[in-house]
């Protein structure tokens, strides 16, 4: 089946974006948990391996955990790091509380919260490492999107804080069902592109019972899917705007910054890796 086009969205200049963000983000997910959490269970190499080379003792939070899927990792040294899992969804949440539980052993109790990617709960530099994976592109604006990230900037610590961030790509890969935009255009878009996504919610885990003649309902949720590059340079902007130098330290150096570790596309979608230092 070739990938459906997705539908573009214009966010008035009127609307508020955290109402906006209710409608068609919180609340879809909190509807459509269940079934999205049953799809969302394989951890990517990536983000697999950065929690891996953690040393072991690491204290970090997962902001926007969704189904907690990353709060079992490493899976190699399990209980090595601890990950403590922050989401909007309550629904989400409940499943995250028990991430990693199998039936054949006792039920697992995650360290679960309940808040805003935005919101600035944590003592500043309380976390060794942070990661946000396929959260920050549901922010409606770019001053959104850069408040969440400077939100994980302040709450790593200001030595050796870690930091890794996934979002949608505006390029999608031979597996996706999405088709965002056609490759020509692609590589005129600088400033990413926003979107519906669909999502056909499961009969069998719908919230409330559906009979077998109903349509299966639909749901569209609201992405800013990104463009190449502009995931870095958010990064930078909001490090810039916290007065933290961007790059690596140099010999003679003194104050506080950014670095960007890596960065790179994998499977749809940009990821950034930082570090904070300060000399």
């Amino acid at each position: 089946m070739a990938p459906k086009k997705l539908e573009p969205v214009h966010i008035e200049a009127s609307e508020d974006p955290a109402s906006f963000e209710a409608r068609n983000v919180h609340e879809i997910y909190d509807a459509i948990a269940a079934h999205f959490s049953s799809t969302r269970y394989k951890p990517w190499p990536i983000i697999a391996k950065f929690l891996s080379d953690l040393p072991t003792g690491c204290v970090g939070f997962d902001s926007g955990t969704g189904n907690g899927k990353y709060l079992p990792l490493p899976s190699d040294r399990p209980g090595a790091i601890w990950t403590i899992g922050m989401d909007r969804s309550r629904n989400l949440l409940e499943i995250a509380r028990h991430a990693g539980s199998a039936p054949e052993r006792p039920r697992v109790y995650r360290e679960v919260i309940w808040g805003n990617v935005l919101d600035n709960g944590w003592r500043p530099g309380a976390f060794d490492y942070a990661i946000s994976i396929a959260t920050i592109h549901h922010l409606a604006t770019p001053e959104r999107r850069k408040l969440a990230v400077q939100r994980l900037i302040q709450a790593v610590a200001p030595v050796c804080g870690r930091i890794l961030i996934y979002v949608w790509a505006i390029e999608q890969d031979e597996l996706s069902k999405r088709k965002v935009v056609d490759e020509e255009e692609a590589e005129k878009i600088e400033n990413g592109k926003d979107v519906m996504v669909p999502w056909v919610l499961s009969k069998n885990l719908a919230p409330k019972p559906v009979e077998d003649t109903e349509r299966p309902e639909v749901y569209n949720r609201y992405y800013h899917m990104f463009a190449n590059g502009e995931l870095a340079l958010l990064a930078e902007d909001a490090a810039e705007g916290l007065g933290l130098r961007v790059g690596a330290p140099t010999h003679g150096q003194s104050g506080q910054g950014v670095e960007i570790v890596q960065d790179g596309w994998e499977r749809s979608n940009y990821y950034v890796e930082l570090r904070r230092w300060s000399i």
